[in-house]
């Protein structure tokens, strides 16, 4: 393809990286998951890692997070090299995977409790995080029902909230709004933007509203390749819709 991965100011910053893809590959014998894979994100900064079911998103994910080992190249997660520092770069993280680790017969206020003691929060600072990210995600109106009762927008919530107990610097999403609702869909972009203050966001969606939506630049990916790193502007660059350019960069090669 002509148009791969531009150069562009992103890339070339000198700010920092929160998160940082070097060349990595995940071969399942002849099958490519993901090759070369390069990137950087600096703080502050909402990224959309778009493309179609089965690019190699999640891969991708799985191994900027450390829990799967690249077949090659580097993750670095707020610096630290996730194949060798992984307990110092898990306090930079909150991991939302798309299906997170949620118990049914616990309500959020005991899976809440339970994450923050996994995690090694000290009373008084424990309990305070527990009634922070309660507000934050709005949840105090579902704090003592039952996981399993609530609603799939509800259990992203307590998703999201769990990944916030240890104020991560860096947040890694996979699939945030996959399955949702429109108003659920809504309130979990507000969520995303809001944290995305402070916060350095990487998220993952084959939704090509969420690009308009949230993100401050783009990552495109297809077949296990890089094929767009740029702002949402270069993306429409030219007059064409997104429909038109997601099409444009991964249909087949």
């Amino acid at each position: 393809m002509t148009d791969s991965v531009p150069s562009n100011g992103h890339v070339a910053t000198e700010a920092p990286a929160m998160i940082e893809a070097d060349g990595l590959c995940k071969y399942y014998g002849s099958f490519i998951a993901a090759e070369n894979i390069s990137f950087r994100v600096p703080r502050g900064e909402i990224v959309a890692f778009l493309g179609p079911n089965g690019a190699g998103k999640s891969t991708t994910m799985k191994m900027l997070t450390g829990y799967l080992a690249p077949s090659a190249g580097r993750a670095l997660l707020a610096g630290y090299d996730m194949s060798t520092d992984r307990l110092k770069a898990a306090k930079h993280l909150g991991y939302l995977p798309e299906n997170g680790p949620l118990y049914p017969d616990m309500t959020p206020r005991s899976l809440l409790e339970f994450f923050a003691d996994a995690r090694g929060l000290k009373p008084p600072y424990r309990n305070e995080r527990i009634e922070a990210v309660i507000k934050q995600c709005e949840l105090g109106s579902v704090i003592g029902k039952a996981i399993g009762k609530l609603s799939k927008g509800y259990r992203q919530r307590v998703g999201m909230a769990q990944v916030l107990l240890h104020e991560p610097d860096v947040l890694i999403l996979d699939e945030p709004t996959s399955g949702l609702d429109p108003n659920q869909i809504r309130e979990v972009r507000e969520t995303i933007r809001r944290l995305g203050q402070d916060k350095t966001i990487l998220l993952s969606t084959h939704i090509l509203q969420e690009v308009e939506a949230m993100a401050d630049r783009v990552i495109l990916i297809a077949e296990g390749r890089m094929r767009f790193d740029g702002t949402p502007a270069e993306l429409l660059a030219g007059g064409q819709g997104l429909d038109e350019r997601f099409y444009e960069l991964t249909r087949a090669s």
